[in-house]
């Protein structure tokens, strides 16, 4: 794919921004066919920021708390999505909720990376609520948003074992190393055009499936 053909993303985003960070650098070394365009945040402090500055990438902050009404924060957000242009959003640690103004602006083009098994653990803190549950994987998802927490659909996910002496900072970083593999690879088949959305139901052509059996613990 060339340079002028490449997809043109949008990261969105609220904190440190390593899922960015995994992205840019697919992006750099030519391994995945799009450009970020733009990354938007809401947090002044996020060091998503100085992340994309340091790649040489358009940053604007549109702060929350500037706006008394949410519908005029996501207006904002929105103009300044259409303005750049982009065809894909892509959330990465993005703490607000997307709003129907969002969806109707972008459907089936904003998708988000949760670090579980959905719909198992939506919201927040959802690695110490699969360890304090006793499940015994845990993972992340990546997916398309819609107007609830976590419950688009799903387009991919990455299976990770709890170990029995987990904590949340040990499960998470495990996790995460997951992150941002399958983020990337969702974000290479948008640029390919192999994802294909039938209301809850998401393929992904010519793409092999797994035929792995997962037991935790081992079956003796």
């Amino acid at each position: 794919m060339s340079s002028k053909n490449k997809l043109r993303i949008a990261v969105l985003a609220s904190g440190g921004g390593t899922n960015l960070q995994s992205i840019i650098d697919q992006c750099q070394q030519g391994t995945l066919d799009a450009e970020i365009d733009l990354v938007i945040c809401n947090n002044p402090d996020a060091g998503a920021l100085d992340r994309a500055k340091k790649a040489g990438i358009r940053t604007v902050c549109i702060n929350h708390r500037d706006f008394s009404q949410r519908k005029d924060f996501d207006q904002a957000v929105v103009t300044t999505l259409q303005e750049a242009g982009v065809e894909l959003i892509v959330l990465a640690g993005f703490m607000r909720i997307i709003s129907s103004v969002f969806l109707a602006a972008f459907p089936q083009r904003i998708i988000n990376i949760h670090p579980a098994l959905l719909p198992s653990f939506p919201g927040l803190h959802v690695q110490q609520k699969a360890i304090d549950y006793g499940a015994k994987f845990s993972g992340c998802t990546v997916h398309f948003v819609d107007d609830g927490v976590d419950t688009g659909a799903i387009i991919a996910q990455a299976v990770v074992p709890i170990h029995n002496d987990d904590t949340e900072e040990t499960l998470s970083s495990r996790i995460l190393e997951q992150e941002h593999k399958i983020y990337p690879q969702v974000i290479q088949w948008f640029a390919e055009n192999r994802i294909v959305s039938d209301g809850r139901q998401v393929t992904i052509k010519s793409a092999q499936q797994s035929g792995n059996t997962l037991t935790n613990p081992l079956a003796e």
